[in-house]
Parts: structure tokens; sequence; C-alpha cells
């Protein structure tokens, strides 16, 4: 519109070849327009200027309507010959001014023509410059796409000639060019439009078998190297300071007849303690291995190598842990070995069971535990797995002697270290539960489990064949003075120790209870007991041929198992009538014994 002000003016006089050249002058500048925006329309570049156009030709009507009226007004008031001249000029302007803007319209039009030509010419310069914009897309497309595949060859080199070093120098390292290789070889998987793709994927699955190769030698060293066996005086800082040895052995026993009450107030004390104290916990191998060989079985269970991982392990640690036990002294016995030992050698070696027994379960094989579930975390099967198969072993290795005891020859002084033995498999029961916990260690502690019950039923057809023994008791020796007989001391002291084994005889029978108290049942057995001791008494009183000493020595003898049950225990569980009707029998033989003696004395005074 600028422009039309200032070329178009209708108040100037222009002649047609001005209006022209000024018209060409406006092409040329309208055609060095560049570069021009998509759509565009040269058409609506000129609507301002015909938009003035029509505005000043309206204006030019309006003055002629205009003019009219004023010599129409000019006419009335007399005026009518200078008004003449004045309206003829205003008119001839008019005109001119008419034909100039006629004249601008035809150009203009003439405009529209040559704009869409030119339009039309435009159009392959705007399709070939979008072909150019996408074509230099394409291009930084390519070029980024480009750089992350060198990006992955240059990850693949680096990892190559990392794992090409080995672990030994660097095994962090070592592991993050596994992990960069197997992200590599995830890139190449799933990009399958490289020509090449193939033969690098081949390439990078090969120098991956070859690091997990050498992985596992890694995970087999480094094992072998930490694993040591664990010497005894190692075990016992881990058990309370109470139950730690004194003298240098694992274990003291009482003595030789396994009866005397230091034997039994030992075992009665340890196991008391031993539920209520704390034992520390057993560091296998050093802490800032554990990581490492964590990542080791990690990077080994993702490669698919479970069962050379497992191999290795179970056959390095079950080796520590069996040579752990033999430095601890304990050994494999079968049941021909325990026949041929002295009762005083078998006696102390069932006591060291008993300790070791402790020893493995609550230091040991816990200890192994934990360490399974630190190196194999996150792989459960594979823990439990690996624990069963380096531990299993070793428990039937423990196992063998109690095994071993069960099926040697019955006897009675065997019934208090067949409880001690079952009291210690009781109290670690709930320990081999939570060790040896999932369904792998389920043969291990159905052993364990076993072995418990045989130790029961053996304590109990012991109990039985002392019950048996005391009665039939067939031993010549004679008190000459009518005194208290061994046999009677004998088997006194066996029921003092069977009441303090009283929780474990309750226990013991309820294992094959059948429907009866456990408390009637052990007062029922101890009765019997008791009844054959008097039993044999009487059969052995008459060996006395004087009637006196016969009633004396079962006086002595009845009077001695009163008095001892009265000091007791048994009293509470035998009961006051039992008592009461003894202390009878006793009286009664003391009134025989009398008429006896003094009937003698009277027939000789008589003669």
């Amino acid at each position: 519109s600028s422009f039309l002000s200032r070329h178009f003016d209708p108040e100037e006089k222009k002649t047609p070849q001005k209006v022209r050249e000024r018209a060409t002058k406006l092409s040329i500048i309208i055609s060095k327009i560049h570069p021009l925006p998509r759509g565009f329309c040269y058409q609506r570049l000129l609507l301002p200027a015909k938009l003035t156009v029509t505005r000043r030709h309206s204006a030019v009507t309006t003055s002629k309507a205009y003019l009219r009226q004023t010599m129409a007004v000019a006419a009335m008031a007399g005026g009518v010959d200078s008004l003449s001249d004045r309206a003829a000029k205003m008119k001839e302007a008019l005109l001119k001014s008419q034909t100039i803007t006629e004249n601008v319209v035809s150009i203009l039009g003439s405009f529209d023509s040559r704009l869409s030509v030119l339009e039309t010419a435009m159009r392959p310069t705007q399709i070939r410059t979008h072909a150019i914009r996408k074509a230099h897309e394409n291009i930084d497309k390519t070029l980024k796409a480009a750089e992350v595949l060198l990006a992955e060859f240059d990850i693949s080199r680096q990892a190559e000639a990392q794992i090409l070093r080995g672990p030994h120098e660097d095994l962090e390292s070592y592991l993050e060019a596994i992990e960069q290789l197997r992200k590599n070889i995830r890139f190449f998987s799933s990009s399958k439009g490289f020509k090449s793709g193939d033969a690098v994927l081949d390439n990078a699955n090969t120098l991956l078998a070859k690091a997990i190769s050498k992985l596992e030698d890694e995970f087999k060293q480094l094992l072998v190297s930490c694993s040591k066996p664990v010497e005894p005086d190692r075990l016992f800082e881990c058990l309370p300071e109470s139950m730690r040895p004194s003298a240098g052995s694992p274990a003291n026993h009482g003595d030789p007849n396994g009866l005397g009450p230091h034997s039994h107030n030992h075992s009665e004390q340890q196991n008391s303690n031993a539920e209520a104290a704390s034992f520390k916990p057993l560091v296998m191998i050093p802490p800032r291995t554990v990581p490492l060989l964590h990542d080791l079985a990690v990077h080994m269970v993702q490669s698919g190598h479970q069962q050379q991982l497992l191999k290795t392990y179970r056959d390095t640690r079950s080796s520590v842990l069996e040579e752990s036990l033999r430095k601890l002294g304990v050994e494999r016995l079968s049941k021909e070995d325990v026949q041929k030992m002295q009762w005083e050698v078998l006696e102390a070696k069932i006591g060291n069971w008993i300790h070791f027994m402790r020893i493995a379960v609550k230091i040991l094989f816990a200890g192994e535990r934990r360490l399974c579930d630190q190196i194999f975390d996150g792989f459960d099967s594979l823990r439990d797995q690996c624990f069963a198969e380096c531990t299993g072993n070793n428990v039937s290795m423990l196992l063998s002697f109690g095994e071993a005891i069960t099926k040697s020859k019955r006897s009675p002084e065997k019934l208090f270290v067949l409880l001690d033995m079952y009291e210690i498999m009781r109290e670690l029961h709930s320990e081999i539960e939570s060790v040896f916990s999932g369904k792998v260690c389920a043969e291990i502690r159905e052993s364990t489990l076993g072995l418990t019950k045989k130790l029961a039923q053996t304590a109990q057809e012991t109990f039985g064949d002392f019950e048996e023994a005391v009665e039939k008791d067939a031993t010549k020796t004679a008190v000459l003075d009518g005194t208290v007989h061994p046999l009677t001391s004998y088997v006194i002291n066996y029921v003092k120790f069977l009441f303090d084994y009283q929780s474990t005889l309750n226990q013991l029978f309820r294992e094959f209870e059948t429907g009866g108290e456990t408390v009637s049942q052990l007062a029922t057995v101890t009765m019997r007991i008791m009844q054959a001791l008097q039993t044999n008494l009487d059969g052995k009183s008459k060996q006395y041929k004087d009637q006196a000493l016969t009633h004396l020595f079962l006086m002595n003898n009845i009077h001695y198992m009163v008095r001892s049950v009265r000091r007791s225990e048994a009293k509470d569980l035998l009961g006051d009538d039992w008592v009461q009707r003894h202390r009878r029998v006793v009286q009664q033989h003391a009134n025989q014994y009398k008429r006896t003696g003094w009937g003698k004395v009277l027939f000789s005074l008589l003669d």
C-alpha cells in the first residue's frame, strides 16, 4: 500500500507510460522475494493494494455526488458562472483520477495471472527444498546410528582386551568387561540389519565362553585359597565360656562306671547351659572375599554354568568340613568297632560325640549355611543344593557313631549315655530344622530324626533289660553279716540317676505313648524295678541257713531302699503309700529277727 501511495497518487497527473514503468518495477521487486515460504501466494501480497484502489474509487464516486449537490446549491444561489468553471475543472480531475484507478485495477488484475504462473514455476523448487531438508534429517539419523554402532564396537574391543588379560590383575574390571560384553551381545542380537552383525555376534559369544571358563578357574582358585580347615581352638572360642574345655580335651565325661554323680551332673549342667548360652558365629572365609565369590557365582549362573559351580563348591567345601571334623576328633565308626571297645573308652567317646554334635551343628554347619547364603544370594535352589551336598557326608560321619551305638549290644550301664545322646539330639532338633531347611536337605533332617527315634527305642529297651536283669541277677556273693547287698546299692543309685533324667524320660515315654500319662508310666516302671529288686533280695535271703540272718538281711536292704527313696525325688513319684508300706515290711523283718535271735537264747537257757 505504501508503494501504491507513492506511485499511484490520484491527485498527480500520470501518463499510462509511467504507470507501466512503475508496475514493471513492482513486478521486479516481487520476483526478487526468495526463499518463498511453503504455500505462499502472491495474490495475498497485492490484496492491500487492491483494497486501497477500491477505497479511492469509492472516494471519487462520492466526490462526484458532492459536486452535483454543490452545483445545485450554487445555481440556487446565483453563482452559476464561477462555480461552473470550478466544477468543470473538478470534473476533469475526477475523470482523470477515475481513469488512472481503472488502469491500476487493470494492471493489478494482470498481476494475479502473472503471480499464479510464478507460483506454479516455484513449486518444483519448494519440492526440492523439502526433499533436501528430509535428506538432511535422514543423514543426521544415520550419523547418530553410526555413532551408536561404533560405540558398541569400541565397547567390544575394550571388553575383549580386558578379558584377554584375565581376571588375576583386576577381578572387578574383569567382571565389568563381561557385563559389557553381555550388553554388546544383546545389542547385536536385537539389530539384525547389519551385514557383519552375525560375525560380530559369533565373535562376542566365543569371547564370552572363554571369559566364563576363566571365571570358573578364578572362582575355584579363590575359593580353594580361602578355604582352610577350622582348627579346634577356633571352634572352642565360639562356645560359651562355661562350655569351653579347660584341660585341652573336647569333653570330659565322668567316672568309668557311668553312674558317678560328677558325670551326670556335668551332662545335665551342660545341656541346661547350652539352651540359654549364645554361640559366637564362626567366620569360615575372610569377609572381603565373599562379595567377589558372590559376583563370580552370579556371572556363572547367568551363563548357565550352575552344575560346574555346584561341583566346584561341593568338592572344595566338603573336604574342608571333613578335615575340620577330623581335627576335632570325629571319626567314622561301625558297630564292630564299638563292640571291640572297652566300656571306659566307649563312654569317653560317647561324651566326646555329644560335644562334637553340639559344635558341628551350632557352629560349623551353621557357619557353612551363612556362607552359602551369602555366596549364592538370590539363587535359593542352588544355595540349598550346594549346602546339602557339601555337608551331607559330614553329617553322615557324625551320625554313624550314634547308629553304631544303637546297634551294639545293650547293657544297663549304657542307659545313661543313651539318654545323654537322646538329650543332645532333642536339644539340636530346632537348630537342625533351621540350618538344614529346604526341600533338598530333607534327607539330612530325616536321618537325624531317625537317629533320635532309634536312641529313644534303644534306651527304652535298655530300661526293660535293666528291670529284667535286676530280677534275674544270680550273683552268688553272700553278705555274711546280713548288711546291704551291692545289688541293692547299685539299683538304688541307678534309680536316683533315672530321676535326674526325669524330663528326658518323660519325653522318651512320650515317643511311644499309648494313651496313658507319662508321669504314671515312669512311676510304674520305677515300681517294677523296685519290686524286681525286692524279689531278687528275697531269693538271696534264702541263701542264709540262719533264719535270723535272713530277716536281718531283708530288714537292712529294704530299710536302705526306703531311706534312699525318702531322701530323693523318687518319693514324690512312688508316693507316701509305698514308703509306709515298706516301712511296715522293715518292722516285720525286725520283729522276726528279734524273735528268732532271742528264741535261740531262750532255748539255750532252757537247755
